[in-house]
């Protein structure tokens, strides 16, 4: 089979002739990813047949005004919806993208207007591949934010929502299942074999953080990772590691004894590790929902007299508003929160002086390009190589 390669300021890609037809499904709340994910890829294929002018009559479909889909996602007033499909499907190669996290999206029940829940977003996925019929060549779903990956582990008699959900999918014949930092990974053992990819913004959110932290002195005397919690150690190591400097940790001391919205009560934050004394501080983490063990944190490297404090997510969902991270950024507690645009932010979050938007469009384009070319995804799933070359380029030597 013919391969095509164009040279990129990010990485190259391989172009062979498709698997199927590219058409992309941009559900209700992920408009705004989709259609910048679009551009994307109408840019890059342009480029490729003014190059490789053989690619157009090889497979005709190949370059086109749009990817996505028209769809339309109805809902009754009972709540009962229906997915319809306005385009043919047939020989698609069916990429589904879903934000599940959109609240702002809303719909009518019985005359009051209900704010999308997951669930909402996560039965609209169905219905889409419902609404496909199996008629697409093949059917992806790109979920960033994992539906129901917090209740991913059984400690009493309780259900196991992301796996059950995860075994849907596949038993409704979808291939590939792409997420972006699950909760806990491990999650994908509900369905082994079958594609999982669980991918990171690891470059995205570092790159944006040293083009806009300019006066940053990254070296173990100046600057230290630390970790909230012992359950994201793994992902504070990886980027303590990539900067070469030391990582400490905090670990949650809970009251078992309690159970407060479903979950045990924090008691405390104990610090364990490195003196903090004039450090700048990165604290990485998967999301911040209410935000209070970001804080809780903030204020304990405050205590042992740390310098600035970046906070640095894959999802910034803000649960309870942004006022108390003003107040904390007014008082000195958090410097900078870093979060991608993998799901909604409130428009109160983008205007906070103290927020950077992390664009990921570029890289989710990457991902589906690669797999409607059939091309392993090992080079987007461990970027290292990619944050080395950026970080020597920058003058900082990471090892």
């Amino acid at each position: 089979m013919k391969n095509f390669i164009v040279e990129n300021e990010d990485s190259s890609i391989s172009y062979r002739i498709p698997f199927g037809n590219l058409g992309m499904i941009s559900l209700k709340g992920s408009c705004e990813l989709g259609n910048l994910v679009n551009d994307w890829i109408k840019s890059w294929r342009k480029e490729t047949v003014d190059t490789f002018p053989d690619i157009a009559n090889m497979s005709p479909d190949y370059l086109r005004e749009s990817y996505l889909l028209s769809h339309t996602c109805n809902r009754f007033a009972t709540g009962e919806g229906k997915v319809v499909l306005n385009n043919t499907v047939r020989n698609h190669d069916v990429f589904i993208l879903a934000d599940i996290g959109n609240y702002h999206c809303t719909y009518d029940l019985y005359g009051q207007e209900r704010p999308m829940s997951p669930d909402d977003h996560y039965s609209d996925i169905l219905r889409a591949i419902g609404a496909i019929s199996g008629k697409a060549k093949r059917v992806s779903v790109i979920m960033p934010l994992l539906y129901e990956g917090r209740q991913h582990k059984r400690t009493s008699r309780e259900s196991l929502d992301c796996a059950i959900a995860l075994q849907q999918l596949v038993g409704m014949g979808v291939e590939n299942i792409i997420t972006f930092d699950a909760h806990d990974a491990r999650v994908q053992n509900a369905i082994p074999l079958n594609s999982f990819e669980n991918l990171y913004p690891h470059y995205q959110v570092l790159k944006a953080l040293i083009k806009t932290e300019k006066d940053l002195i990254i070296n173990k005397e100046k600057m230290i990772v630390v970790s909230p919690d012992e359950g994201g150690l793994h992902r504070n190591i990886y980027y303590a590691s990539m900067l070469g400097i030391n990582v400490s940790t905090f670990y949650k001391r809970r009251d078992y004894t309690k159970v407060v919205n479903g979950k045990n009560p924090i008691v405390s934050h104990e610090y364990l590790g490195d003196n903090l004394e004039g450090k700048d501080v990165i604290i990485a983490d998967d999301l911040i929902a209410s935000g209070e063990s970001i804080l809780d944190v903030a204020k304990e490297l405050k205590k042992r007299n740390a310098n600035r404090i970046f906070a640095i997510v894959t999802f910034g969902q803000f649960t309870q508003g942004v006022e108390k991270f003003n107040e904390a950024y007014n008082m000195g507690y958090i410097s900078r929160v870093y979060a991608t645009n993998l799901s909604y932010r409130r428009p109160e979050l983008l205007n906070a002086p103290w927020f950077v938007d992390v664009d990921m469009s570029k890289f989710m384009a990457y991902v589906i390009e690669m797999l409607n070319h059939n091309e392993s995804l090992s080079p987007l799933a461990d970027p290292s190589e990619k944050i080395n070359k950026f970080l020597v380029c920058n003058g900082i030597k990471s090892y």
